[in-house]
């Protein structure tokens, strides 16, 4: 086999996430997972990422199409759009922190109530229950049984049927026993994280195992044993003193992936830019997704998009809606466009198409 190096990697990383775009569903079921974020701008995560493999997608339609598809909203290494396979997966599912006697009571309350009403809206619970509020995660107050239908969603008794005006409405969902041991378990979902993230720094690889403990929190204490086998059996090659993992039956050094002359701006979590480490190591300086920081402390924008040209990430782009038209600002790593008249035409193709997915005028 030929000698591995980094320009080969890279060539991978791209290729092999940025397939040939296809129909809604073959993508969610090539992808496994799809990571999801409510920031719209100009368009959710989910959108962003299915863009670019999906024919002729446009912003919302997996909202508008969930119903229909055979997709599960759920928590894996991050909270996002998972196959019914990944889902089983990961169920029945043990959260590190057990339910009061209170919160166990209301939960069969609820559940009870879900079951003969058959899809809810939060405000339904909550105006039949009265809960009342509660301190929730990140400080501020919210509703009680919107905390409790999400910890019931995170268990498994509840999925979300769809979504009205980006609020989820659930129905009960019976549980199933897991199927497979446990390491079979682990080890299939660490196969579903390379075949998403490929090729992964070994660094990166571990903290993607790490990120899985929310996915699975039952099996936190199979997490060293699972990182073992998994360095064991996955192929593997070591560059500039770095170990890559990816999936088996693949070869980084074949002819079959190559890069296209397109330019591409990509979501912040998309597969190709997720591994901030691997930026790094690809593309020679450092991306930060920076809605949640500071305005004053921002560098590139407060939803800036990595900009892919080739096989290489050359700046970021910001986008804006005004009046029924789209918005660009663009940056770049090295402090100027390129000249090249081939980068202008894709460039320029890429803008058509954005403006088309977000419905809006160039």
């Amino acid at each position: 086999m030929k000698l591995i190096g980094l320009p080969d990697l890279t060539r991978y990383a791209i290729a092999r996430s940025l397939f040939a775009p296809t129909t809604l569903p073959r993508a969610l079921e090539r992808l496994g997972f799809v990571q999801a974020d409510p920031i719209r701008a100009p368009a959710r995560a989910q959108d962003l990422t299915l863009r670019h493999r999906v024919k002729n997608y446009r912003a919302g339609d997996l909202e508008r199409r969930y119903s229909q598809l055979n997709v599960e909203e759920d928590f894996f290494v991050n909270y996002g759009f998972v196959t019914p396979q990944l889902h089983a997966l990961m169920h029945p599912r043990t959260p590190k922190k057990a339910w009061t006697a209170q919160e166990a009571a209301r939960s069969t309350q609820v559940l009870k109530f879900v079951r003969a009403r058959g899809i809810v809206h939060p405000h339904d619970v909550e105006e039949h229950f009265v809960h009342g509020k509660a301190r929730n995660w990140f400080g501020g107050s919210s509703n009680v049984s919107t905390q409790l239908l999400d910890a019931m969603h995170y268990r498994g008794l509840l999925r979300v049927a769809r979504r009205e005006g980006g609020t989820r409405l659930y129905e009960v969902r019976d549980q199933t026993p897991l199927q497979l041991d446990p390491s079979e378990a682990l080890d299939a979902l660490i196969d579903t994280i390379v075949a998403k993230y490929a090729p992964l720094p070994s660094a990166s690889l571990g903290q993607l195992l790490t990120l899985l403990s929310g996915g699975a929190p039952q099996w936190k204490h199979l997490k060293a044993a699972a990182f073992k086998r998994a360095q064991e059996r996955l192929p593997h090659c070591v560059v500039d003193g770095i170990t890559w993992y990816w999936p088996v039956d693949e070869n980084p050094a074949s002819r079959r992936w190559q890069h296209d002359d397109a330019v591409r701006l990509l979501a912040p979590f998309d597969p190709v830019v997720w591994d901030r480490r691997r930026f790094e190591i690809f593309w020679g300086w450092a991306y930060r997704f920076e809605a949640y920081t500071p305005p004053a402390k921002r560098v590139r924008g407060y939803y800036a998009m990595p900009l892919l040209w080739r096989n290489q990430v050359i700046g970021w782009g910001n986008i804006s809606r005004a009046d029924a038209r789209m918005q660009v600002e663009l940056g770049y790593a090295s402090s100027k466009a390129p000249r090249d008249v081939a980068y202008k035409a894709a460039l320029a193709a890429e803008l058509t198409k954005m403006a088309q997915f977000l419905n809006l005028s160039e």
